[in-house]
């Protein structure tokens, strides 16, 4: 049924021009395809097809809308502080983050949020 089909991610944004602004300022991202009709626009994250669109419904998910395995957590990490990015802090039975980096069964962990209050995460297995 979907042996030729193609999937992308896809991700709110309420002000477009800044969160392109954030994705590629901050995350580095190159657009794939910008279409202006649909105020979309595409990227490659991690080798994931990514639209990022114009919606009313920006950072309403109170859950990870994208995760990023890295191999190098921590570097990752000081990069997106540099560019003032900051990490969210969990304390809560089953999760909690010190300097905002979970240890979990087989991964570390952190999360951060886009310019439009979309949850994103990092991780790095162990």
């Amino acid at each position: 049924m979907f042996e030729n089909a193609r999937g992308a991610a896809v991700i709110a944004a309420s002000d477009l021009a800044r969160a392109r602004s954030f994705y590629e300022g901050v995350l580095g991202l190159t657009p794939d395809e910008v279409q202006d009709d649909a105020e979309a626009v595409y990227y490659k994250l991690g080798g994931v097809p990514l639209m990022v669109y114009r919606s009313g419904y920006a950072g309403t998910a109170q859950n990870t809308v994208f995760a990023l395995e890295t191999d190098d957590l921590a570097g990752a990490m000081a990069s997106l502080r540099e560019k003032g990015v900051s990490f969210m802090e969990y304390d809560f039975p089953g999760l909690t983050t010190v300097d905002g980096v979970a240890e979990l069964a087989g991964e570390r962990a952190s999360w951060f949020t886009d310019s439009e209050g979309n949850i994103l995460a990092l991780s790095q297995r162990t």
